[in-house]
């Protein structure tokens, strides 16, 4: 599908025909109505999902069947069931739904808005920047209209970002980010459907190996308060230490003829934003990706545990689900690029292993007693020797003298626990295969 000049589809989700004298009339009343319309902050939101909304209107956007919602909620409930031995989190499931892709990006887009709006906010500045001092007082009420524009380039360009994203997303958290409502785990059946095809395994086992993950991290994100905000202030500080570049914006605007659709449908925000090369920078991109592989980490570690011996194809799914976190997919690729923001877990296989060793010294309940507070995770030193990690933490006993309810900078203080945290681990051991994932010995989802 050719790009949409500006964001801007007419019937149809086609761009208009320059020598068709009705389209250029009508995609120029589109554009006289945007640029009249007063902003509300940098990104032009509104236009964003109309051109998503296309976007996907022109590929498609298949409606949830009744069976399919039917198959959803029953696959999330029997993912909590299989994951009640193999974490010590409870479900934090309380709604289960399906989305169709519209939805998926109506449901998250005020976690998009929050992450998006300051990195955005620098480009439409950079924009105004480019005037010349001297001339920005004879501008007056044009310089607004300036900032509208901007506004409008980046929704339109964010718009298809999300369009892609969503034709390709299995869940509300399928790259790792709380982006959907609390407590709501949501399949996409579409997408799930095309990705079992790709993979030539049953549709049912795919979809139950994404409700897994999906469930897993639900439990994670509900039972564990601080992590919500932790990881989106990980992305949030990460994208405050991105610059623009300004050599791409003028190029980009040196192209922009606002009578010619064909340059705008060219325009292309790719390239704009480019992380800092600073020390600050650096070690906020690795305290994002820590978190990142973390999170993931341990999904993919839990889920396998509680899918051994139940799902048939459970290697293989989940050496897929594996590739596909660390390699992201095309949309994930050129939300990157427009953004600036790498959404991959980059060390996503050795923060696994960690938990796997974790899981064998500690138990379960040690183990998972580690998201009590930020500062008790893993860092990054910590990925190189997961053995040598895990075995540290039966140094530490006990986990309740521990203040969870303040997370931040201060010291963890882990020296204030005591014995009583190995006789918790002891008692709860590795999962008793017998009662675990492969209690059934069907070999097939139950």
């Amino acid at each position: 599908m050719p790009d949409i000049p500006f964001g801007f589809a007419l019937p149809g989700g086609q761009p208009p025909d320059p020598n068709d004298p009705r389209q250029m009339q009508q995609f120029m009343a589109q554009l006289q109505q945007l640029l009249a319309a007063p902003g509300s902050g940098p990104v032009n939101w509104d236009l964003a999902r109309q051109v998503a909304a296309s976007q996907l209107a022109a590929a498609g956007d298949p409606a949830v069947t009744p069976y399919e919602r039917n198959a959803v909620e029953e696959a999330l409930r029997l993912a909590d069931l299989w994951l009640e031995p193999a974490s010590a989190h409870p479900s934090g499931i309380h709604l289960s739904v399906a989305w169709n892709r519209n939805e998926w990006i109506y449901r998250t887009l005020d976690v998009w808005r929050k992450l998006c709006d300051p990195v955005a906010g620098r480009m439409v500045g950079a924009m105004g920047d480019l005037v010349p001092p001297e001339a920005r007082a004879q501008l007056g009420p044009m310089q607004s209209m300036l900032s509208t524009l901007g506004g409008a380039l980046f929704g339109g360009q964010l718009g298809q970002a999300l369009g892609s994203l969503a034709a390709e997303v299995l869940s509300a958290g399928d790259i790792g980010l709380p982006l959907g409502p609390a407590g709501t785990a949501a399949l996409v059946p579409a997408n799930i459907k095309e990705y079992g095809e790709g993979l030539e395994l049953p549709e049912d086992e795919v979809r139950l190996y994404v409700a897994l993950r999906e469930a897993a991290h639900q439990r994670l994100f509900q039972h564990v308060p601080w992590l919500r905000g932790h990881v989106l202030t990980a992305v949030e500080m990460y994208a405050a230490g991105i610059t623009v570049n300004r050599e791409a914006i003028e190029e980009a605007m040196g192209r922009l003829d606002p009578m010619n659709p064909e340059s705008m449908q060219t325009l292309a925000m790719e390239g704009i934003f480019t992380p800092e090369d600073t020390p600050a920078q650096k070690a906020s991109l690795t305290r994002l990706e820590t978190t990142l592989a973390l999170v993931e980490g341990w999904v993919c570690h839990v889920v396998d545990t509680a899918a051994a011996g139940r799902l048939p194809n459970v290697n293989r799914l989940g050496e897929a689900f594996r590739r596909r976190r660390a390699a992201g997919g095309p949309a994930e690729q050129t939300f990157a690029a427009l953004v600036g923001l790498e959404l991959r877990p980059r060390r996503l296989r050795e923060a696994a292993a960690l938990w796997a060793a974790l899981t064998e010294h500690r138990g379960i309940a040690g183990r998972d007693a580690l998201w009590g507070h930020p500062d008790l995770l893993p860092g990054e030193s910590d990925f190189a020797d997961p053995d040598a990690f895990a075995r540290s933490q039966l140094e530490l006993g006990d986990l309740d003298d521990f203040d969870f309810s303040e997370p931040g900078p201060a010291e963890p203080g882990r020296d204030q626990a005591d014995e009583q945290g190995r006789d918790r681990s002891d008692e709860q051991g590795r999962p008793d295969q017998s009662d675990g994932p492969g209690a059934s010995g069907s070999g097939k989802p139950e």
